[in-house]
């Protein structure tokens, strides 16, 4: 009988030298790791093995191992925060649990049990709550991973997998912290396209994105904004959806706009988040939201009218990132900013409403799950 997974089965082996906290400004995004990790393998014959938390190292996989071959690879990005009552929390993990299993399935790797996954998440976590940073913009960022672990060379369904997570004590994604970017509209490159997998967390989808990234770099932009097709309708930015505030001066409405998800936009749970939010706080005389395709020469037509009025990026990693310049054609399309701020009214009150919730200061839902304490 193939056995779920377990989190009561779960073995812990603490290591037998803690690390002290990273000093908050110390830290650097991705590059620092906690004391432990999960680790659980999978077999087609029985299914998943115990899970064991064990301390973070290295493990070792056979040259032959799919995973080297052929991309079978797949992650999420999740956070946890310290609340202003000293509890921890994870925001909204069981989208990011569902979202796991459904890039599981895409390359025919074991889905699982999501909550009990979230268990033993929150295992690892107690064992490493003092490696947690605390203060506003800091938190854990969680690192769960998938990767097919058959040894052999032959394009085939995997019959072994392994499951784990790693944790990596963060701070503000850009070192500049909440500050608006410049973007390079790239339609040279494609991200991602209809019927293929843009809407999952593949590796095999972001090292294509690197080059494309170090050519906008060149011209002094930060990220990259992703066009398809010959309608050039924006996707992405970077690795994070995008957001669009217009403004239309004759029925005098404001309109908050960002690309459906088609199958080639990733499912983001901050997007989610964002379009949830201001579907419940914004006043729908006031606004419309829009999950519609707007294409690069709608945005540059609108900010020549002056109806352009925000943009920003959204994602795990830097929550909500505003954008001032979009470059495209060899011009620049300018995205206005608060008089002294680094975006405009609505991308800083999004940034407000999402940080309160996530670190204990409002509640919303369901969305904050406690899974430890001081």
């Amino acid at each position: 009988m193939s056995q779920p997974l377990d989190s009561s089965k779960v073995t812990i082996v603490p290591t037998g030298t803690p690390s002290a906290p990273i000093p908050n400004e110390k830290l650097r995004f991705g590059k620092q790791f906690t004391d432990h990790m999960l680790q659980v393998e999978w077999t087609a014959e029985n299914g998943w093995d115990a899970p064991v938390i064990k301390p973070y190292g290295p493990f070792s996989i056979d040259p032959s191992c799919c995973v080297l071959h052929y991309a079978f690879e797949l992650f999420e990005g999740m956070k946890a925060y310290w609340t202003v009552d000293d509890q921890i929390s994870l925001f909204r993990p069981e989208r990011n649990m569902s979202r796991m299993n459904k890039s599981a399935a895409r390359i025919c790797l074991p889905e699982f049990d999501t909550e009990e996954l979230i268990k033993l998440i929150g295992l690892l976590l107690q064992q490493d709550k003092h490696l947690i940073p605390k203060g506003e913009g800091y938190s854990l960022y969680i690192r769960p991973t998938m990767i097919g672990t058959t040894n052999a060379i032959g394009v085939g369904a995997p019959d072994r997998a392994l499951l784990f997570v790693i944790c990596s004590p963060v701070g503000p994604y850009y070192k500049t912290g909440f500050k608006s970017v410049k973007l390079e509209a790239t339609d040279y490159a494609t991200r991602a396209w209809p019927g293929g997998v843009g809407d999952k967390k593949l590796g095999a989808n972001y090292a294509p994105c690197i080059q494309p990234q170090l050519r906008a770099a060149s011209k002094g932009y930060h990220q990259n904004l992703w066009l398809f097709g010959p309608e050039k309708y924006v996707t992405e930015v970077g690795t994070m959806n995008c957001f669009f505030v217009f403004e239309n001066k004759t029925q005098n409405v404001k309109e908050l706009v960002t690309a459906p998800l088609d199958g080639t936009i990733l499912e983001g749970v901050t997007r989610d988040s964002i379009l949830t939010l201001a579907r419940a706080r914004l006043d729908p005389t006031e606004w419309q939201i829009s999950e519609r395709y707007c294409s690069i020469f709608e945005v540059r037509e609108r900010a020549q009218r002056g109806e352009l009025l925000e943009v920003f990026g959204s994602g795990t990693a830097a929550t909500v990132s505003p954008i001032e310049e979009i470059g495209f054609e060899g011009g620049s399309i300018p995205v206005p900013l608060s008089e002294g701020e680094q975006s405009g009214p609505l991308t800083k009150d999004i940034a407000r409403w999402i940080m309160e919730i996530q670190y204990g200061k409002s509640k919303f839902q369901d969305w904050s799950r406690i899974v430890a304490e001081a």
